[in-house]
């Protein structure tokens, strides 16, 4: 899939207006699937597969990130709380600050069987894992 079109900044991560187009700090969800996800050790930790949006706020709340697999077959995926990503428009792809060993043991679903993500203890354990709040933002 294609990668979007993001505009440099002066830092990675950083985000500022664009010049023409959407650009960084506003995107249409379908330039964001099949996106990689590298941590900071420049090791690719898998792609993103799909968005899960809280419908009470309109946010998205977790990016599925599918990890392990060899052209899909024995993939595990990974719905990552959506704060934990950080853009990286240098290198135009999204960044997690989690080991490629680590994420081996997230908490994690294949397939064919999601998690309840409204479950508060799955909900918990997922925030858990990846540092992050379960707030959610007004």
């Amino acid at each position: 899939m294609d990668s979007p079109t993001l505009t440099s900044s002066p830092a990675p991560g950083t985000l500022h207006a664009p010049t023409a187009g959407p650009g960084p700090a506003l995107m249409g969800a379908h330039t964001l699937l099949g996106n990689d996800v590298y941590n900071r050790d420049a090791l690719s930790l898998g792609d993103i597969k799909e968005f899960m949006i809280d419908m009470a706020t309109g946010h998205i709340a977790y990016a599925v990130l599918s990890f392990g697999g060899v052209m899909g077959l024995g993939d595990k995926l990974f719905a990552v709380p959506w704060s934990a990503l950080k853009l990286d428009t240098v290198n135009k792809r999204f960044t997690l600050d989690v080991l490629r060993e680590a994420l081996k043991e997230a908490p994690g679903f294949d397939k064919e069987h999601w998690p309840s993500m409204s479950d508060a203890t799955w909900a918990h354990a997922v925030h858990s894992f990846y540092g992050t709040s379960l707030a959610r933002p007004s």
